[in-house]
């Protein structure tokens, strides 16, 4: 790393630092454990579009997946959802899986006619019927049991460190499922699919309750090891008696800590992600992903399989994503599939690999934590400054106004951050190499 990118980290540390010496220490660990998270998704986008140039934004989905499989993996079970027809929805499950697996096997080795033709639109639709059948009733009997707490299925009740990489294995799945569709279209077209899907991924986790009790949310999943509660650190008589040694609130310290030991254990799996991504990057695979991106023609006609290496990155960077979003969900402790959006998960991840410098993977990580802290400083900040603005209006709809959407500012600024940079480093603040 050079001199350059040194003082770039360095302005970006000095924002966090004085953000926890002018406004609150909790405040600046909660922005930058978010910028971390981001960070790893920002990492996984560049694989995708740096590495391959392939416009993926469905991100949204893939994070979301991360967050079911904490849900799936380590939520307490539910017996009673079980016994009320948890097996019939895994007999329906398995009984569609079967359908499409058969469909597929009569399209690959039947000829084409018209006997293919009919062959596929009975078993389609008649499994379409039957699966339906066996599924709808085993739905209907778990969401309609205890539905105000629970209507579910429950998880495994394993382990939350368990789901991190669970959480990456289902985005990766997802990811080779569009692959096998949708990375055949032109980029725009690519653009637009991935999109579409994670809608479809949202709309489902928000509608299926006997899987994650959709829209009613998921609370208290278990925090990974080693992160206590806070609570349990202000019932320690050595965590009280080490506060008050050093003078400290054992409330607002206790919530620090916390907030340290989930930056700790994000800031390893940050590097340990950017050390296999630059392993990665300078290894034969790498040059080979960026002559592919460079000119997919001439990479062809050298004998690489552009289609099979753009699924392979695009799952790998799926999964990074999958991966940091069962991260977030295990850290906010709730599922809560309403608030995945598009803004949030897919286009500020965007804006963090752009400004970073596409391409490069320190270039993702500075993004990520200078966006990052960006857009939560400015919600943070926004009421207060438009107070200051807005000192001398009269009091009346208008001032009231303006202060209430005074945290949309963000917008506007991380507009103009990104009409700089695009304008002054086109490249990005870390242009690839």
């Amino acid at each position: 790393m050079n001199s350059r990118n040194i003082i770039l980290f360095s302005l970006v540390a000095v924002l966090y630092v004085g953000t926890g010496v002018f406004l609150s220490w909790n405040l600046a660990l909660n922005i930058l454990n978010l910028g971390l998270l981001s960070a790893i998704m920002a990492l996984g986008v560049n694989m995708q579009w740096g590495y391959a140039g392939l416009f993926n934004t469905g991100i949204m989905g893939f994070a979301a997946l991360g967050g079911l499989a904490v849900v799936l993996v380590s939520a307490p079970p539910e017996p009673e959802g079980w016994a009320q027809g948890g097996w019939g929805i895994m007999a329906g499950l398995a009984f569609g899986v079967a359908v499409i697996a058969f469909s597929t096997w009569i399209y690959r080795n039947l000829k084409r006619g018209t006997a293919r033709s009919i062959a596929l639109f009975v078993v389609l639709v008649g499994g379409f019927f039957a699966y339906r059948a066996i599924l709808d009733p085993s739905v209907e009997a778990v969401e309609g049991f205890n539905s105000a707490v629970a209507g579910n299925i429950g998880g495994l009740g394993l382990p939350s460190l368990l789901a991190w990489p669970v959480g990456g294995v289902l985005a990766a799945i997802a990811a080779w499922a569009i692959g096998k569709i949708a990375l055949g279209l032109r980029s725009d077209y690519l653009a637009i699919a991935t999109l579409g899907i994670a809608e479809i991924i949202i709309i489902v986790m928000k509608n299926e309750d006997w899987l994650a009790r959709g829209v009613k949310n998921m609370i208290g999943l278990p925090r990974p090891w080693p992160v206590p509660y806070e609570v349990d650190l202000q019932q320690s008589a050595v965590f009280l008696d080490w506060a008050a040694h050093y003078g400290l609130d054992p409330v607002t310290t206790s919530s620090i800590v916390v907030k340290l030991l989930y930056a700790l254990i994000f800031g390893v799996v940050l590097m340990a992600v950017i050390w296999l991504s630059e392993l990665a990057l300078k290894s034969p695979w790498g040059r080979m992903m960026r002559s592919i991106r460079d000119n997919e023609v001439a990479a062809e006609a050298m004998g690489k399989d552009v289609t099979r290496r753009h699924l392979q990155v695009f799952v790998i960077g799926s999964a990074v994503v999958g991966f940091a979003g069962a991260m977030m969900t295990s850290m906010d402790g709730q599922l809560t599939p309403g608030t995945y959006n598009p803004l949030r998960f897919t286009f500020l991840i965007w804006v963090m690999v752009i400004v970073g410098g596409s391409g490069n993977n320190w270039g993702a990580v500075l993004g990520g934590l200078l966006i990052g802290w960006l857009w939560l400083i400015v919600e943070s900040l926004g009421p207060g400054v438009m107070s200051v603005l807005t000192y001398g209006l009269a009091e009346g709809p208008l001032k009231v106004h303006l202060v209430d959407s005074a945290q949309h500012m963000r917008l506007l600024t991380l507009g103009v951050i990104l009409l700089l940079v695009l304008r002054f480093s086109p490249r990005g603040l870390i242009p690839e190499k």
